[in-house]
């Protein structure tokens, strides 16, 4: 996604811009709360607006919310052109924002996906609906399913890598985006979309997301525009696409081992099949949780790998080891040996988390008690965020957190169970924790052991900076790698 289309992260840095010149700010009520009631949290101020544009330029988003987090701490509000913004920092105040009832904190924040995934899924049918359609993703991503797709995925990365020369000079992320996409291809859609049409079903796809995550169509998603209408016509020729696939299969009862055939199998409680809209809205949504935060962690894992020589030789020596033991043989219960490659990658999505702040509405008044000790009534109707980019990092659960340290999920440190529920929300977490976990770990260690056991590799590029402006944030800069091919061991 491109700097205007993935304009909703700088869209949070306006929230905290347009409170402190909003003329509606009001200071902390330090007299007493009324009926022994809870005050509200602290409000940002005007007294602090150069103080932010100064840190949002020099420093960037993470460190703005940062400077905030130190001054207010863990809960405090902000206004947006009238909207109450009430951000949730650390584990200690976490819990009703990811356990609460849909009745008491619910994700309509999210009217923008509608266009996208239709109006049979998602934010637009009630929890009960949602929670079966949820069951659905989840049946298909159980590790049993995730197990026959370890075979695909390993052809796919093998194919793709054969075609690197002896050695050579990429680009990280262009080369992932790709592979990520015939993966996804292979493994969600199925072979129809795989031989026949991928290059056109992702120029679609990417039209649709690319316009429909657009700031303006987020924030009007369907307003009369010319964003809105190319993400209308790309959504409706992918619902074609997959309707077409979808008859053909049921008219044929041809049966795939992919992830299209698990949705097209599921019934709801009440024995009702899933009807055509549905399975096109629920496979668009997997595929944009997949594709786009797939893609950007596995290059962010490679940044870091290639930027910590001692981390970057014991996953080589893991790898070393796994070859001794069990030859080129890789099935799911061997990626499951690969601790310290699973380390890595759970660190790198610490430092670098697929969604950066996660949103609620508030519909019940609420309490929570800080970690410094203040108690807060969160109101109704306000807007609740969980920073997880702040989450992630604070000091007094990750020692030293803007160091890469894979360490610090191992024994006897283990900082995220130390730290309580909540520490480590890189997946979510409660009621709405991501369902793609597994399928994510599984993609990315069947990526990179390739890399590491076929390859040399050296980052030529400097450390890249954030792109706080894409809807995941990746690196702003290309990702420049050396390779050079290894020699396979003689006999």
């Amino acid at each position: 996604m491109n700097m205007t289309n993935g304009a909703v992260w700088f869209g949070i840095a306006l929230v905290f811009i347009a409170a402190i010149i909003s003329d509606v700010a009001k200071r902390r009520n330090m007299s007493g709360p009324i009926r022994h009631r809870p005050p509200p949290p602290p409000v940002v101020k005007l007294t602090v607006f150069i103080g932010l544009l100064h840190t949002l330029f020099t420093k960037g988003l993470q460190e703005m919310m940062f400077d905030q987090y130190k001054r207010f701490g863990s809960v405090f509000t902000v206004n947006f052109i009238g909207r109450k913004v009430t951000f949730l920092v650390g584990p200690k105040v976490s819990g009703h924002f990811y356990q609460g009832l849909d009745s008491e904190v619910s994700l309509n924040m999210f009217e923008f996906t509608v266009p996208m995934l239709g109006k049979d899924v998602g934010y637009s049918v009630d929890s009960a609906i949602r929670n079966e359609q949820n069951r659905f993703w989840t049946d298909a991503l159980k590790p049993s399913k995730l197990r026959t797709h370890v075979g695909p995925m390993l052809q796919e990365v093998e194919d793709y890598f054969a075609k690197w020369g002896v050695q050579g000079t990429i680009d990280l992320g262009q080369q992932f985006g790709h592979l990520i996409m015939l993966m996804t291809g292979r493994c969600l859609l199925g072979k129809e979309v795989r031989e026949n049409m991928l290059d056109e079903f992702f120029t679609l796809y990417h039209e649709m997301a690319d316009n429909g995550t657009h700031l303006f169509s987020m924030l009007y998603p369907y307003a009369p525009t010319f964003a809105n209408y190319r993400r209308n016509r790309a959504r409706n020729k992918l619902s074609e696409m997959l309707v077409e696939i979808v008859r053909l299969r049921r008219r044929s009862n041809q049966v795939e081992k992919d992830v299209l055939q698990s949705l097209i199998d599921s019934k709801y409680k009440d024995g009702r099949p899933t009807t055509e809209s549905e399975i096109t809205g629920l496979m668009i949504a997997l595929i944009m949780a997949a594709k786009q935060s797939c893609s950007a962690t596995i290059t962010w894992t490679g940044v870091r790998l290639l930027t910590n020589p001692r981390w970057l030789a014991l996953a080589i020596e893991e790898q070393k080891e796994i070859i001794n033991k069990k030859g080129n043989y890789i099935d799911y219960n061997t990626l499951l040996e690969m601790y310290n490659l699973y380390l890595c990658i759970k660190e790198t999505l610490r430092m670098h988390p697929p969604t950066p702040v996660l949103i609620r509405k508030v519909h019940e008044d609420f309490i929570v008690q800080t970690h410094e000790g203040h108690v807060y009534e969160i109101p109704r109707g306000h807007t609740i965020a969980s920073p997880i980019l702040l989450n992630t990092n604070i000091p007094h659960i990750y020692k030293d957190p803007k160091v890469y340290d894979p360490d610090r999920f191992a024994p006897p440190r283990e900082e995220d169970k130390v730290g309580g529920k909540f520490s480590y929300l890189s997946f979510g977490g409660g009621r709405h924790a991501c369902l793609g976990e597994a399928y994510a770990y599984t993609q990315i260690k069947v990526i990179w052991s390739h890399l590491l056991r076929n390859f040399e590799l050296k980052l030529v590029s400097p450390f890249p900076k954030t792109d706080w402006s894409k809807v995941v944030p990746e690196p702003k800069e290309k990702v420049i790698v050396s390779y050079k091919r290894k020699q396979p061991p003689s006999k």
